[in-house]
């Protein structure tokens, strides 16, 4: 069976580890700080000018001038610091950010990213996240295998316009870990209860699956 929303981002939760800085995109990436491991420490950074992001507020509680950049309200941690926009972009565009987690419409086994359009449909605009696939230092999708018409998200070649070029290292769905190396896509980890074989089909480019391939790890208390 796919992992729930809230197993995929306890999956993504244990790529974080302590001291670093990390920027969470819109969507499914912002459950991520549900489930950090205990003993690990993140810095959350928010385009828009926050670092040191706090968890969701408790409904009632919400200060509308607290808000991230998918114009969502939230709250700060101790020690949180402001600043404007052009210098929450120095930092990423200066390698500032250790990792970054978006979500995508598209991959393919370049690492090519499409994420902010579909020809047709109104869209706000791209945001940080051009900045953000080329500025942190490891970038990570979060997504499911499939769109919900059940074609491949995981492709040969992108045919939405592209976020960035070369930028992915790793893609985590709600089906499989897929690393993205100079020789495509090679299979990690695959979901409890989900066979090797249901990955490759719902993965619409080559695939390299390795001998063994391990079933992820999730915490026994996500669901």
């Amino acid at each position: 069976m796919a992992l729930t929303r809230d197993e995929l981002a306890a999956r993504v939760a244990l790529e974080l580890t302590d001291g670093q800085y990390v920027n969470l995109g819109i969507g499914m990436p912002t459950l991520v700080p549900n489930y950090v491991p205990d003993g690990v420490h993140v810095v959350l950074h928010s385009e828009n000018g926050i670092l040191g992001v706090g968890p969701y507020p408790v409904e009632g509680e919400e200060d509308a001038d607290l808000i991230n950049a998918g114009k969502e309200t939230v709250t700060i941690l101790p020690g949180a610091s402001f600043f404007d926009s052009s210098m929450s972009f120095g930092m990423i565009r200066g390698g500032a950010l250790d990792l970054a987690v978006l979500g995508a419409m598209q991959v393919n086994p370049r690492g090519d990213l499409a994420n902010w359009l579909i020809p047709g449909k109104m869209v706000n605009g791209m945001g940080g996240a051009m900045d953000l696939v080329k500025g942190a230092k490891r970038v990570i999708v979060m997504m499911e295998h499939v769109a919900r018409d059940g074609s491949a998200k995981l492709v040969e070649e992108c045919t939405l316009p592209l976020t960035g070029k070369s930028c992915i290292d790793r893609v985590i769905t709600d089906l499989a870990v897929v690393d993205v190396t100079p020789q495509g896509f090679v299979l990690r980890e695959v979901a409890p209860g989900v066979g090797v074989d249901e990955v490759v089909k719902a993965t619409g480019a080559p695939l390299t699956v390795p001998d063994d391939v391990p079933t992820m790890a999730l915490p026994a208390t996500v669901g």
